[in-house]
């Protein structure tokens, strides 16, 4: 398995992009990754086989791999087993699941897929969750990683800022690294992410997102009201 201490106190970077962005495709995101890789990242979170597939033969830090659901179901972040494989099989060296407390559709209990994805597939798990209760949860079960990528996103209404709270309480709680994600837009966020506990940093939307690091600067023009 993946030594984590590759990624302690660097930062990874998330590379998707929804069917509706412009940059949407697998090409885009290797260029992406590969760029993320020569400014100093130490890992890649994509989703997708052709995404992950594509950045596995551009770049060589780890790779985050999650495979999305979106068939309306709460729980669509590596759901099932099968989805897992499937990214393993296209190169990832983690898979991240939703280990939310959540209610699932067709998938096994979270701590059940932990356990078989790091048995029968052989890699490190990553527990995206929401809060300190789940975050514990995931750690008992087994995860070699737990991270916020999910604070703030399951309830309403979403903050703007990252959530320093429950980073600080993980870090202080699961006995496991401890991956900031969420709503990290600015170095002083990473600086501050570190400072609270965090093992690892992901930073998605304000490096690899052109539209909306675009609407945030808009914002600040005569013109930008319009938007």
């Amino acid at each position: 398995m993946l030594d984590l201490q590759v990624l302690a106190g660097g930062v990874i970077v998330s590379c998707q992009a929804r069917s509706d962005n412009p940059l949407h495709g697998p090409q885009f995101m290797r260029a992406f990754a590969l760029a993320a890789e020569m400014g100093g990242a130490v890992g890649i979170r994509a989703e997708g086989i052709a995404d992950i597939s594509a950045i596995r033969s551009a770049v060589q830090i780890p790779i985050i791999g999650i495979k999305k659901i979106l068939d309306g179901r709460p729980v669509y972040i590596t759901p099932t087993f099968e989805a897992a494989a499937s990214v393993v099989a296209a190169g990832s060296d983690i898979v991240a699941i939703d280990a939310t407390h959540r209610p699932r559709v067709d998938g096994p209990p979270a701590s059940e897929l932990i356990k078989r994805i790091r048995e029968e597939l052989g890699v490190r798990v990553m527990a995206d969750v929401d809060d300190l209760s789940s975050g514990i949860a995931a750690a008992s079960a087994g995860a070699d990683l737990v991270a916020t990528t999910l604070a703030g996103y399951t309830t309403s209404p979403t903050p703007q800022e990252p959530d320093f709270a429950v980073i600080t309480a993980l870090a202080n709680s699961v006995g496991i690294p401890v991956i900031a994600e969420g709503r990290m837009w600015a170095p002083e966020d990473v600086a501050r992410a570190f400072g609270a506990g965090a093992f690892a940093v992901v930073v998605g939307t304000a490096i690899t997102n052109p539209w909306k690091i675009t609407e945030r600067i808009v914002r600040a023009s005569p013109r930008g009201n319009r938007h």
